[in-house]
This record gives structure tokens, C-alpha cells and sequence, in this order.
């Protein structure tokens, strides 16, 4: 279906996801696990640089299952996770950085880490 003045093609989300899956396949079968690779490694990092005792503890927060940010579970919960663990990790790394509160706005709270990240 062509837009009206563009003479672009409009696609639909049906379209985005066969592309998706295409490009899945030529990545080869192990490309759908690959996200669950990362997010181990993820955690095995996190764990060496003692998050549950530094990051969790502090803001009463259960530690991280293996695949935790691998799966869309519960992204409201997810995205304040990711952003503790940012804010965490920008303070470690020796910049002080406020941890954002639960109901501040999602646009502000990652303008204020890319901002942060891009500093160093």
C-alpha cells in the first residue's frame, strides 16, 4: 500500500515481524538464545562487582533471575530495575548520580543517564 505524497511503502506489524524472523533465520538457531546468553553474562558481572549487597540490599529489591531482562515480563518493573542498576553502576564508576524514584518520568530518568554516560 502506497502513503498518500510519499510513494514510500507502508508496512504493517505483520510485515516487521516476518522481517524479524527472517532475519533470525539467517542468523542461524542459536541467534533466538542469544539474549539469554547475554543476560547471564550480564548477571555474572553484576554478581563480581557485588550488586545484590550494594544495589539491592539498599533499595530492598529481590535479586535478578537469569533471564530477567531477556523476557518481557513486567516492563514497568524491568525499567526501574535497568535504572537502579544504572544509576548504581554511574556512582561506582566514581560520578555521583541521584537514583531515580519509581514514579519520576521515563523520558527525564534516561536523559539524565545518556547525559551522565555521555560526561565520562
Amino acid at each position: 500500500e502506497e502513503t498518500a505524497g510519499g510513494g514510500g511503502v507502508r508496512r504493517g506489524a505483520a510485515a516487521d515481524r516476518d522481517d524479524e524472523g527472517a532475519m533470525a533465520t539467517e542468523r542461524g538457531p542459536g541467534a533466538a538464545y542469544h539474549m539469554f546468553v547475554l543476560m547471564e553474562d550480564l548477571l555474572d558481572k553484576l554478581k563480581l562487582l557485588s550488586y545484590e549487597e550494594e544495589a539491592l540490599r539498599r533499595h530492598n529489591m529481590r535479586p535478578l533471575s537469569r533471564h530477567y531482562f531477556a523476557l518481557p515480563t513486567n516492563p514497568g518493573e524491568q525499567f526501574f530495575m535497568f535504572c537502579t542498576l544504572a544509576a548504581w553502576l554511574i556512582t561506582k564508576a566514581g560520578h555521583p548520580f541521584e537514583q531515580p524514584q519509581e514514579y519520576d518520568d521515563p523520558n527525564a530518568i534516561i536523559s539524565n543517564v545518556l547525559s551522565e554516560l555521555r560526561s565520562f
